[in-house]
């Protein structure tokens, strides 16, 4: 109870959960001063990085511009290792800039509203997220909001209307369609951890 308590104070929000701000890049970037304090190396803006593998298929290390840094265990997205992921279906996503919050959120600088799949119809859940600039992610007084959900056409824009109707009006609206990978390799066998891109 009293960790819950001295954690309300932490955020001006009133809320006892980590939130990043400056966006998700926060989170690497904890990740990185963590681990040169524990002798870790991160690799920072290096093109064209090749995980290198030794004769019985373990990862031990990473290669760009010539230079390898060797490690015992990879963690990557799918772009890195396109042969041990496999595509899966795509993802539709709205990035929308607004001047005000999602109505009927109690003004919140941040929500997430999940659209359940039955109400609209679809094979899966719809999901909203809005954040501000209280966050430092948007100029004063701008809100961002993302819609997304599996594809299941090929019109982002009219399978995601639902959602994107629910936040008022939109100053600026980009639509997009991404591949969807799951990892399918044995990471005890290989020693590399890579994330599902949803």
């Amino acid at each position: 109870m009293k960790l819950y308590a001295e954690s309300l104070a932490r955020f001006q929000g009133g809320s006892p959960y980590i939130y990043p701000l400056y966006g998700l890049g926060e989170l690497p970037q904890a990740f990185a001063r963590l681990s040169a304090v524990y002798g870790g190396t991160y690799m920072l803006h290096k093109p064209e990085c090749k995980v290198e593998f030794d004769a019985d298929g373990k990862a031990t290390g990473v290669t760009s511009e010539g230079e390898t840094a060797k490690c015992k265990k990879v963690v990557c997205d799918p772009s890195y290792l396109p042969d041990k992921v496999k595509k899966v279906g795509k993802v539709a996503r709205a990035i929308c800039i607004m001047s005000h919050p999602i109505p009927d959120t109690s003004n919140s600088h941040s929500a997430q509203v999940i659209l359940p799949q039955k109400q609209l119809g679809r094979k899966s859940d719809m999901y909203l997220f809005c954040c501000s600039y209280a966050h430092n992610v948007a100029p004063k007084g701008k809100y961002i909001a993302f819609v997304s959900a599996e594809a299941e056409t090929d019109n982002p824009e009219v399978e995601l209307k639902p959602g994107v109707d629910l936040l008022g009006p939109v100053e600026e609206i980009f639509y997009d369609t991404y591949d969807r990978y799951v990892p399918t390799n044995d990471h005890a066998a290989d020693s590399c951890f890579i994330s599902a891109v949803r």
